[in-house]
């Protein structure tokens, strides 16, 4: 297996990589692990990773143009269907995305190629989780400053389960969450659409204006873009730039419920929803079935 894991701090993971299970199965050819610098991909003389979002709002967003010029610099196709039939399998390391349990390591185990993206700040444009990533993944109910302890802990799980990995291969069957799928999250299921960043979409604000990304009150994130506004003919959605700050609002929230709904509805069952809330989860179900 091949594992490809981008990042803005390729230096941490000099430690997590260089011992136990891991080294074992990298000095003994099983796996090869590459560390690709993002920055490394950059245009300017600051070495820019990041940028504003459209549509205001707190935080720092990761550019698409260093994501994609690093995938296709290590030849990783960028049409879905071909990574598929690669055994292939691009993953964004994300607070938005579903659930990694056992059945999910397990699946992947099996791939050829592991690409892991490590995302930071506020979020990772929308575009690279929309056209790029196979799947969005997060390691727990919690947020990191970062992907890259998710990644090195996605890359520990897999890779013990590569065959020769272990001393002892019954090890692995023996474990607390081995066995058939019992939860959801599993790499057969339908992908979604992701979305990430670490804080959620928002009920919208007393105050006007462009702050429309308080807390979620427990859903999942909105989508975030940032520059360009057209990237290679993926345009950021109209509503963001309109400048008309109560439909993005809008927009914001009914995408945060959608992504919601799809990947973590058991979160719809600890939040406070509004009649408008209930309305637009109506017209997503109704959408869904079509």
């Amino acid at each position: 297996m091949r594992i490809d894991i981008l990042t803005i701090f390729p230096d941490f993971f000099r430690g997590p990589l260089d011992h136990g299970i891991l080294r074992r199965a990298r000095d003994s050819g099983l796996v090869q692990i590459s560390i690709q610098d993002l920055r490394g991909f950059t245009r300017d003389r600051h070495k820019t990773v990041d940028d504003r979002p459209f549509g205001g709002g707190e935080g720092m967003v990761l550019k698409p143009e260093p994501i994609f010029e690093c995938l296709e610099s290590l030849q990783v196709d960028l049409n879905a269907s071909a990574r598929a039939s690669s055994a292939a399998c691009v993953i964004l390391l994300s607070a938005q995305g579903k659930l990694f349990r056992q059945p999910m390591a397990d699946e992947l185990s099996g791939l050829k190629r592991l690409v892991l993206v490590c995302g930071r700040y506020e979020g990772v444009d929308e575009r690279v989780a929309e056209f790029v990533v196979d799947r969005e993944v997060s390691v727990g109910d919690y947020i990191l400053s970062g992907g890259e302890l998710a990644a090195a802990i996605v890359a520990d799980s897999v890779v013990r389960l590569i065959p020769g990995a272990l001393g002892n291969e019954a090890s692995a069957r023996q474990e607390s969450f081995s066995g058939p799928a019992r939860t959801s999250g599993g790499l057969g299921e339908t992908a979604a659409a992701g979305y990430t960043g670490s804080t959620g979409s928002a009920e919208p604000p007393a105050q006007p204006g462009p702050a429309s990304t308080c807390t979620s009150g427990g859903l999942l994130d909105y989508p975030h873009y940032t520059r360009p506004a057209d990237f290679r003919g993926m345009k950021v959605p109209e509503v963001l730039v309109s400048g008309n700050h109560s439909e993005i609002r809008r927009w914001r929230r009914r995408k945060a419920l959608e992504k919601t709904l799809r990947n973590r509805p058991d979160l719809l069952e600890r939040v406070s929803l509004s009649g408008e809330d209930r309305e637009l989860i109506a017209q997503i179900v109704a959408e869904m079935r079509k």
